[in-house]
């Protein structure tokens, strides 16, 4: 099993559907080794959150990476499923959807 204490924090889920995801329910790391399923998130230096790992019985079923610019605006989000389809989208400095392409690895 991938290491699991490089996240900076835990939760249980998150609310809404826009980008970044909102992330709720925050949990303790003592709690996650009674997990099943929960989500581990890094953040940059400004508090953004730059990485998500949706972890389900130690593996890593969704990932999402965000970029900001440098008003920390979301610029760029790369999201990966369990079927390893990966896309990276590119918005706007109003939040606009610019583009969307399709990652190979």
């Amino acid at each position: 099993m991938e290491a699991i204490n490089h996240y900076q924090r835990y939760y249980l889920s998150y609310s809404g559907t826009g980008l970044p995801l909102q992330m709720v329910s925050p949990i303790s790391t003592d709690e996650i080794a009674n997990r099943n399923t929960f989500f581990g998130v890094c953040n940059d230096d400004a508090g953004r959150v730059t990485l998500i790992h949706k972890r389900v019985y130690g593996e890593v079923e969704l990932e999402h990476r965000y970029g900001y610019d440098d008003q920390g605006r979301l610029q760029w989000a790369e999201i990966r499923a369990l079927d390893d389809e990966a896309c990276r989208l590119v918005f706007g400095s109003e939040g606009q959807l610019l583009s969307q392409e399709e990652l190979t690895d």
